[in-house]
């Protein structure tokens, strides 16, 4: 038997219509079987918390190993993962094709499944991740809705706190209008080397209610660089119900999502995602969900990041010109999402192409993990999971902190303001790369 693989890891599909899949002892027994994997390699120890609490449930246990530790133990490990899939790209060398056949985080997706047809998930924490009704609904009066959320509010936040379990020092992402799918679109660049692309680029809950400033450039840099682009928005990508074991719900949007989008690659436009959790979804989670279904696998094979669309186009037509230095340096983090897209830093790549850049990347973990890092229970542990991308972004003194995932880059930025105890370090309000493409190109 091989002590590990040198083979690229693959992935099966999740067997989630399978009764088996449901059942209580068979879960146990895989729970049982990886753990124990996991116990005697260890590699994991520093990635997230679930680690942690497994090795220490085995190590304070009386028999020192895991036939010692009770199941019922076992819901505190998958309740710490946040489906980052690092322990499965980066440091697990028994993932498939190995024998030993481990997909942690998949295990983890299916101990919540089951968790979640239970009944186990609360009704507060379910409303949480409507975000297409969250969003619509805070759009209507987005002061009110930033003002009733902001940290600090002892009025609200605490009773935020109590009836939904959201820690009332975590930043919530702001809301706004109008939104990013009711912007009109730029004028496109007829002389730009790559002229005739088209693009329908997929909104995203968080760019569409919370930062349509992320669309805006990624709009105004594709239309700079002869890229005409349409908006096709048909609903959340349901990374949030897939969190919470809801995979059903996401097996329904991932069908109807689909049907939409590749209508828009049969005429000719490529599918470019504002997010990095979205385009996983779409390019790898889709697949494994609903195998089955055609407009899935095609969909999954058009789907661009949009810092891999800009990469794309400069290495095949070329940018167009105009882009200036930045006034600062950038610290980048390099989102799990994005890692986990085995594609490479793309978004260091792009800024690259800025003139003189100077860009720092972090590969450490931010410690967000969607909705997981801003719940009561698990906000502290976020930070404290966060501290060294933090540290690494506050200590390279970089005016631009970014990440194309811009919840993590507000967890990085409020865990400076942590280990800066409120300090004097100024940030950028930029969240996310394509902004700062954006100011390169002065279109901003």
């Amino acid at each position: 038997m091989r002590e590990g693989s040198l083979e690229a890891p693959s992935r099966h599909a999740i067997a989630w219509r399978d009764a088996a899949f449901y059942d209580r002892d068979d879960l146990d027994k895989e729970l049982r079987r990886v753990f124990d994997i996991c116990h005697g390699c260890r590699r994991c120890f520093n990635l997230c918390d679930s680690f942690p609490r497994l090795f220490d449930m085995i190590d304070d246990c009386e028999s020192g190993e895991l036939d010692g530790v009770d199941s019922q133990q076992f819901k505190a490990v998958a309740d710490a993962c946040t489906l980052c899939d690092m322990c499965f790209l980066t440091k697990c060398p028994y993932v498939p094709p190995h024998e030993w056949n481990v997909d942690f985080p998949h295990l983890m997706l299916r101990a919540r499944v089951k968790e979640f047809g239970e009944g186990k998930v609360g009704v507060a924490h379910r409303q949480l991740t409507q975000t297409d009704r969250n969003g619509k609904l805070a759009a209507v009066m987005p002061s009110l809705t930033n003002w009733a959320s902001k940290r600090g509010n002892a009025l609200t936040r605490p009773v935020l706190e109590s009836v939904a379990g959201v820690h009332r020092d975590a930043e919530l992402p702001k809301f706004h209008k109008p939104l990013f799918e009711n912007l009109p679109p730029p004028t496109v660049n007829a002389e730009a080397p790559a002229r005739g692309r088209k693009v329908a680029l997929y909104a995203t809950c968080f760019v569409n209610y919370n930062n349509p400033d992320i669309g805006s450039a990624a709009r105004k840099v594709l239309a700079h660089n002869g890229v005409e682009t349409e908006i096709a928005y048909p609903g959340c990508c349901g990374m949030p119900q897939l969190e919470q074991g809801d995979i059903r719900r996401v097996a329904a949007n991932a069908e109807s999502i689909a049907a939409n989008l590749v209508e828009w690659v049969d005429k000719g436009y490529d599918i470019v995602a504002l997010t990095p959790s979205c385009a996983l979804m779409l390019k790898f989670e889709y697949p494994l969900i609903v195998p089955e279904n055609d407009d899935v696998q095609r969909l999954s094979k058009s789907v661009f990041d949009i810092a891999e669309y800009i990469v794309d186009i400069s290495s095949n037509e070329g940018l167009a010109p105009g882009l200036s230095e930045l006034d600062g340096s950038v610290a980048l983090h390099f989102a799990c999402h994005a890692r986990a897209q085995n594609m490479g830093p793309k978004a260091k790549a792009m800024l690259e192409l800025i003139p003189g850049a100077e860009v720092g990347l972090s590969e450490r973990c931010s410690g967000h993990g969607g909705s997981w890092g801003i719940m009561k229970e698990n906000f502290e542990t976020g930070i404290k999971v966060g501290r060294p991308a933090a540290r690494q972004a506050m200590e390279s003194g970089a005016k631009f902190i970014v990440s194309e995932c811009p919840l993590a880059r507000n967890h990085i930025v409020q865990g400076i303001e942590r280990l800066s105890d409120g300090g004097a370090h100024i940030i950028s309000e930029h969240q996310h790369p394509i902004q700062l493409m954006a100011l390169a190109y002065g279109l901003d």
